[in-house]
C-alpha cells in the first residue's frame, strides 16, 4: 500500500473515534425526553446527566488524563484502552434500569471520550501531507458529524419502540466501538511524536516545561486563541447539540419524530460543508475570513431563531445557516491552531487542558440550563448565547495566524527559535 493510501486509511480510523465521541452526545440527545419520562427524573436531575456526560464533566477529566498520556506514552497508546473504557460506558446505559446505572454509565462514556480527544486531533494534525492539514483534520470534522446525522436518522426509523429504540442506539454504538478498536490496533505511531522523543534522548537537550505556555508570549497569545474560540463556540454547540431536540418539542411543540428530521438535515449540511469547505479549501482559503464568515453565520442563525415567529421557516433557516457554518466551525480552527502553534512535548497535554475547560464549562452551564430556560424563557437565554458567538469572533479576528502551506516542524522552528 502507498504512503499515501496508508495515511489516509489511518485518518479515517482514527477519525471513527470522534464519530463515536459524537455519537454518544447525540444519542443521549435522542433519548432525553424519554429517559425524563421513563425515570420521572427534575430539571435538576436532567442537568446533572448533561453536566457528567461525554459532553461535560465526564469528558473534561478524561481530557486531561488523555492529554498527558498521549504526550508521554504516544498518541497511539491512547487507542489501545481508550474504546474499551468506552464500550463499559454505552453498555451500561442500554441496559440501565435506573436513574444511578444511567449516571454512572454517562460518567464512564465521557471519560473515555475526553481521554481521546487530544490524542485524535494531534494526530490528525500531526500525521497531515504538508499543505494538507485542514484536508486531514477535516476527515475528523467530518466523522464528528456524520455521527449525529446517522443517529437522527436511526431515530427516525426507531421513534415506535420508544426508550427500546435509544437502547439500541447505545447498543449499536457499542459493536461500532469494538470494529473500530480492532482496527487502531495496526495504525503506526505519529511520525511528528517519534521525532520530538528521539530529540528528548540526545545529549544536552532540555525539555521545556508546560508552565512554557503560560510564560511564552507566543504560547499565549495562541492559548487565548484556541482556548478562547472553542470555549465560546462549544459552550453555544454544546448546549446545542444536547438540548436541542428537547428545545424543539418544548419550544416549537414539535413531536420527536421531527425534531430528530430537523436535527439530521443540520447535520447533513454540516458533513457537507465540512468536506466541500474545510477539507478541499481550508487549506488555500483565508483562514481569518473563514472563521469570520462561520462565526456571522452561526450569529444570523440564533438570531432568527429567536426573534422569528417559532415555526417551520424559523426552525429550517436555523437547520440550514447553523448546519452549513458548523462544517468549519471553531471546532475545527481549534484542532487546526492547537497543532499548529504548540510545541510537540506538550500538544497533547495543552490540548488536554483547552478540552477540559470547554467541557467543564458545558457541564457547569448545563447544570442551570434548564433552569435558565424555564426562568427567563427562550429569547432571554439564546440572546445570552448571542452574546457568547459575538465575543468568539472578536477573539479570532484579534488572534488568528497565517499558517498556511507550512509544516507542523516548520512551524514549530519558526515560532519557538524566533522567541
Amino acid at each position: 500500500m502507498s504512503d499515501a493510501k496508508s495515511n489516509f486509511k489511518e485518518t479515517l480510523i482514527v477519525s471513527m473515534s470522534n464519530f463515536l465521541d459524537a455519537g454518544a452526545i447525540v444519542a443521549g440527545a435522542c433519548g432525553l425526553t424519554m429517559w425524563v419520562n421513563f425515570l420521572n427524573l427534575n430539571d435538576s436531575a436532567v442537568g446533572l446527566l448533561a453536566a457528567v456526560s461525554a459532553n461535560g464533566f465526564g469528558a473534561a477529566i478524561g481530557a486531561l488524563i488523555g492529554g498527558r498520556l498521549a504526550d508521554k506514552y504516544g498518541r497511539k497508546f491512547i487507542y489501545k484502552y481508550d474504546l474499551l473504557i468506552y464500550m463499559v460506558g454505552v453498555l451500561l446505559i442500554a441496559l440501565s434500569m435506573n436513574f444511578q446505572m444511567l449516571l454512572i454509565g454517562y460518567i464512564i462514556t465521557g471519560i473515555a471520550v475526553g481521554a481521546v480527544v487530544p490524542a485524535s486531533w494531534t494526530y490528525l494534525g500531526e500525521q497531515a501531507p504538508k499543505g494538507k492539514r485542514c484536508a486531514n483534520i477535516g476527515w475528523g470534522q467530518f466523522s464528528w458529524g456524520f455521527a449525529p446525522m446517522t443517529i437522527f436518522i436511526l431515530s427516525i426509523f426507531l421513534s415506535n419502540l420508544g426508550l427500546l429504540g435509544n437502547r439500541i442506539m447505545f447498543g449499536i454504538l457499542f459493536v461500532i466501538a469494538l470494529i473500530t478498536w480492532i482496527l487502531q490496533q495496526q495504525i503506526r505511531e505519529s511520525e511528528v511524536w517519534e521525532e520530538q522523543k528521539e530529540k528528548e534522548k540526545t545529549n544536552g537537550y532540555v525539555k521545556a516545561p508546560i508552565s512554557e505556555v503560560f510564560t511564552s508570549k507566543p504560547n499565549r497569545q495562541a492559548f487565548t486563541l484556541s482556548a478562547g474560540i472553542y470555549i465560546l463556540w462549544a459552550l453555544v454547540a454544546g448546549l446545542q447539540g444536547y438540548f436541542l431536540p428537547y428545545i424543539f418539542t418544548k419550544i416549537g411543540d414539535l413531536t420527536n419524530l421531527q425534531s430528530n428530521g430537523l436535527n439530521a438535515l443540520i447535520w447533513l449540511l454540516t458533513i457537507l460543508s465540512t468536506w466541500l469547505i474545510f477539507i478541499k479549501k481550508g487549506d488555500t482559503w483565508n483562514r481569518k475570513v473563514l472563521f469570520s464568515i462561520g462565526c456571522l453565520m452561526q450569529i444570523v442563525a440564533w438570531l432568527v431563531l429567536i426573534f422569528a415567529p417559532m415555526g417551520w421557516f424559523s426552525l429550517i433557516f436555523f437547520d440550514i445557516v447553523w448546519g452549513i457554518s458548523a462544517g468549519f466551525s471553531s471546532q475545527c480552527f481549534f484542532a487546526l491552531w492547537s497543532v499548529e502553534l504548540f510545541k510537540t512535548q506538550y500538544r497533547g497535554q495543552v490540548q488536554g487542558i483547552i478540552f477540559f475547560l470547554v467541557r467543564a464549562g458545558v457541564g457547569i452551564i448545563s447544570l442551570v440550563f434548564p433552569t435558565m430556560l424555564t426562568s427567563f424563557g427562550f429569547a432571554k437565554t439564546g440572546m445570552f448565547l448571542v452574546a457568547i458567538l459575538v465575543a468568539q469572533l472578536v477573539i479570532g479576528l484579534i488572534y488568528t495566524p497565517e499558517t498556511r502551506g507550512m509544516s507542523v516542524s516548520e512551524i514549530e522552528t519558526q515560532r519557538y527559535v524566533q522567541d
